[in-house]
């Protein structure tokens, strides 16, 4: 059993910075990888960013130089450092864990808004 508990989300204005943060807690063997999801009402699910096991990092076209995601491999956290927000950010920002135990297994934070309006 593993759970995804988030934090961090909130309502910023323009401009403004936040920072997610993803603490995953369990039984875990190896993690395979850790990222971000977001979905905006009426929108698809999308990538945001996600680093692996190895630490290479992924990054969305729309976030690559505002956002920062790092991994904490003692705490089994994962955080989202969000700059320069803009009005098309605000969505509901999933956690994504990929776990070998030893199968593939996938889990998801149950998410958390981040709203960026004047």
């Amino acid at each position: 059993q593993v759970e995804l508990v988030e934090s961090g989300g909130g309502l910023v204005q323009p401009g403004g910075s936040l920072r997610l943060s993803c603490a995953a807690s369990g039984r875990i063997f190896s993690i395979g990888g850790m990222g971000w999801y977001r979905q905006a009402p009426g929108k698809q699910r999308e990538l945001v960013a996600t680093v692996t096991g190895g630490g290479r990092t992924v990054y969305a076209d729309s976030v690559k130089d505002r956002f920062t995601i790092s991994r904490d491999n003692t705490n089994d956290t994962v955080l989202l450092q969000m700059n320069s927000l803009k009005p098309e950010d605000t969505a509901v920002y999933y956690c994504k864990l990929v776990v070998v135990d030893p199968l593939l297994k996938t889990y998801w934070g149950q998410g958390t808004q981040v709203t960026v309006s004047s």
